[in-house]
Order: structure tokens, then C-alpha cells, then sequence
């Protein structure tokens, strides 16, 4: 005798039920968006002065506000540190007020279109929305992205241009989208001179993410040199201001040198360290002009770097650690310029070492990831090469500016969307396989 077995389909885990509720309904995306504001928003009731590198690009803002030009400390024209940042803040403090609530404002505005594109790439690059999602949860709570809102830094604003320019690229459907991004770019490189070694990198996923390497490999190098080209179009008007105005042709800044510098000399670190001797005896030194300095600066690191190469090899892993083991920075700016970070220390203090944790675990995710993603596509039969592999790339670029220059963790901040998008895919994963496990098959004899 036997029996016919009717097979139901299985009933998924309350894991899996809860994954889909929170990759598919609108309301969590809803709160997600929320929490991304309210925090951003908060933290714009603190109360910080612009020190150190910020005070600099406020009072520049400031005086281009005023209709006073780009000057330096002492009222002349000069192009020290790139210039974009002051100019678009300046902008803004003309249109409204040269004030640190029109600051805030517009960093919350960039925050947000930096939350935006997270979760719009996250979709693109991952093909998940529930990964994309989870991306944007993990940004939202970050609390190094949310003490840079108040600042008057680049990181905030420079990030959201970097990414809208991969945008760009990534979801360019015909050639004539890449004007955009040649805008971006060129506006980002404005902020800060090294952006353009992304461009690079974002062609060359594009020609190996795809069959027909060689035969694509034509289109792809004038697509990227449409956009370095219209990238530096963008840069020009800049580059000519400051033949006019300082004598020589200055393509972005004259600071390069002398970062070069502060990273390259006999008792460099591998932290940036503008107090060295051979640095201050530079700066201090009469009768050279801004550009002239920056040359020498330029002639005194390459120089070292030429004369020891040994030492600049072991500074390398300094660099490297520098850049991205610690985490947290924003601190220092409340330390210096808000009223009532003595009060608060220990608050402070604490969501430091909160964050630090936090860094961590994110940065382990981010490299485990790569791998996961690697195995996935191999087992799928899948090019291992593909979109997934651009928030590596934008790790890279300033891995490779801070091995030769100095490493700052402050460097890593654009990177960290990339980092909680992929590791937002690698969690949806993981949670996705467990959920799997927990499914039932019901049988009926």
C-alpha cells in the first residue's frame, strides 16, 4: 500500500517575514529617513566656532561674501587650500547670511542629499533595496557623519559631490549625461585637487564589469576623457584667476607642496605634522612668495623622499594606520570651539569611544564583504567584477593620495556611505541565509 504525499509550499521564517517588511514597506523607510533627519538636525543646536582648517574657509566665505575676493590673512589674493568650499559657502552667506545657522543649513542640505544617493546607489550597485535600506540605517546613526553637520569643513559637502559624480557615471544612459558628471567632478576637484583620480577608477570598473573588453575599450576612454575634459573646463576660470591675480599658473592650490612636505621629512610620523622644523623654518622664511614656497616645499619632499627611500617605505604602514584606524575627529572640533565641551566632556568622550566601536565593526564588515560578494557571484556564475567593487575604489583613492602625502583619518570620511551601503548588503545578506534556515516545508500524507 502506499501513500501520495501532497507537498505545501514552505512557510517562510518570522526572520524572513521580518526582512521583507523591512526591505518592502514604505513606512520603515519612512522612519529610517526620520532618524537620518532628527539626529543631523540635533546636533545643529550645538553651538561650535569654526577653528583651525574651518575658521579658514569661514573667513574666506566671509570675504567672498562681502565681494572682497579670495584673499589670505594679511588681504592679498592667494589660492592657498582649494577654493571651492569657501566659494560655495560663499554663496550661500550672500544669498542669506554669513552666519554658522546658514552653515548648518546647507551641510544639513548636503547630508541629506548624501543620505539620498546612499540609498540610490545602494539599489543600484547591490540590487536590493532591503540592502540599500539597511545602508542608509547604518549611515544615519554613524556619529562621525552626524558631527561633521555643525562644521565648517569640506567633508560634508565634498562628499555629496562625489558621489553625485558617480552617480552620474554609474546611471548615464547616453553620452550627453556625462556633462554632468564632467560638472561635478570639476566643482569637486575644486573642493579638493585629487578628486580626478576617481574618474580613472570608474571607467576602469565600467570596462571589466562586461564581456568584450578591447572591442568596448575605445568608447570607454573618450566617455572618460569627455569627462576629465569638461572637468577641467570647470576648474579653468579658477586656474586663470589665479595667473591674473598671483603671477604664475596655478591649476587648483598652492598647498600640495607643502602637504607633501608635512608628510616627508626626518622626523614625519606618518601623521600630518605642519609643526615639524623643516616645515616651520619654510613657511617662515622672508622673501618667497606663496607659489614660490609651495615649489620649494614640493622640491624639499620629493627630494627626501628621493634621498630616503627606505624610511619613506616604512612610513607607508604609518600612513595607512593613520588614515584608517582611528575614527571620530569630529570631536576635536568641539573641543576647540564649542563653549561647553568642558561641561560635557565625559558625554563627548563616551560617544567617542561609541563611535570608534562602531568604525570598527563597520570596517570589518566592509572587508569581509568583499569576499561574500566575490564567493556569491563566482557560485552564481556570475563576472566577478562589477558595480559592487566602486565603494573599494573610492577606499583606494585616498589610501593612495595619503601613502605619499600623510595619512589623516579626517581623509576617510567620503568613503564612509560606500562603507555602510556595502556593509547594509552584507548584513541583508547574512540575515537573508539565516532566514532561509528557519523555513518550514509542511507535508501532507
Amino acid at each position: 500500500m502506499s501513500a501520495k504525499v501532497i507537498h505545501f509550499p514552505t512557510r517562510p521564517s518570522r526572520l524572513a517575514l521580518r526582512l521583507e517588511w523591512f526591505a518592502t514597506d514604505r513606512s520603515v523607510l519612512l522612519g529610517i529617513w526620520a532618524l537620518y533627519f532628527a539626529l543631523r538636525a540635533a546636533v545643529l543646536m550645538i553651538d561650535v566656532a569654526p577653528t583651525s582648517d574651518a575658521e579658514w574657509y569661514y573667513t574666506r566665505a566671509v570675504s567672498l561674501a562681502a565681494g572682497q575676493g579670495y584673499l589670505d590673512n594679511h588681504g592679498a589674493p592667494t589660492a592657498f587650500w582649494p577654493a571651492g568650499w569657501p566659494i560655495a559657502l560663499g554663496l550661500v552667506f550672500g544669498r542669506f547670511s554669513a552666519s554658522l545657522v546658514s552653515l548648518g543649513i546647507f551641510n544639513l542640505v548636503s547630508s541629506l542629499l548624501i543620505g539620498a544617493l546612499t540609498l540610490a546607489l545602494g539599489r543600484r550597485l547591490f540590487g536590493s533595496e532591503g540592502a540599500a535600506r539597511a545602508g542608509l540605517l547604518l549611515l544615519a546613526v554613524y556619529p562621525n557623519a552626524i558631527g561633521y553637520v555643525p562644521l565648517a569643513l569640506t567633508e560634508v559637502f565634498y562628499t555629496a559631490l562625489l558621489m553625485a559624480g558617480c552617480w552620474a557615471v554609474v546611471t548615464r544612459s547616453n553620452r550627453w549625461q556625462l556633462v554632468s558628471a564632467g560638472l561635478l567632478f570639476g566643482i569637486a576637484t575644486m573642493v579638493k585637487a585629487q578628486t580626478l583620480v576617481v574618474v580613472p577608477l570608474l571607467f576602469a570598473i565600467e570596462w571589466l564589469r562586461m564581456g568584450q573588453v578591447w572591442k568596448r575599450m575605445p568608447g570607454l576612454v573618450v566617455e572618460g576623457m569627455i569627462v576629465l575634459a569638461l572637468a577641467g573646463l570647470t576648474v579653468l576660470p579658477w586656474t586663470v584667476r589665479n595667473q591674473a591675480q598671483l603671477g604664475h599658473w596655478v591649476a587648483v592650490s598652492t598647498n600640495g607642496g607643502y602637504t607633501l612636505l608635512t608628510g616627508n621629512h626626518d622626523t614625519a610620523t606618518g601623521d600630518y605634522t605642519p609643526d615639524a622644523p623643516v616645515v616651520k623654518e619654510l613657511m617662515a622664511r622672508p622673501g618667497l612668495d606663496e607659489v614660490t614656497r609651495d615649489a620649494e616645499a614640493r622640491r624639499l619632499g620629493m627630494e627626501w623622499i628621493a634621498a630616503h627611500p627606505d624610511r619613506f617605505a616604512k612610513l607607508l604602514p604609518k600612513k595607512f594606520l593613520r588614515l584608517w584606524l582611528p575614527d571620530g575627529e569630529a570631536e576635536w572640533a568641539y573641543q576647540g570651539g564649542a563653549p561647553g565641551y568642558e561641561r560635557f566632556e565625559l558625554a563627548y568622550r563616551a560617544v567617542r569611544v561609541l563611535n570608534q566601536g562602531y568604525y570598527v565593526l563597520l570596517m570589518a564588515g566592509f572587508a569581509v564583504a568583499f569576499f561574500v560578494m566575490i564567493a556569491r557571484r563566482r557560485r552564481d556564475g556570475q563576472r566577478w567584477i562589477g558595480w559592487w567593487l566602486l565603494p573599494y575604489g573610492i577606499a583606494l583613492y585616498p589610501t593612495l593620495i595619503c601613502l605619499v602625502f600623510s595619512g589623516q583619518s579626517r581623509f576617510h570620511y567620503p568613503v564612509m556611505p560606500w562603507v555602510c551601503m556595502t556593509v547594509g548588503w552584507l548584513a541583508m545578506t547574512t540575515l537573508g541565509r539565516l532566514g532561509e534556515r528557519g523555513t518550514t516545508a509542511h507535508t501532507l500524507h
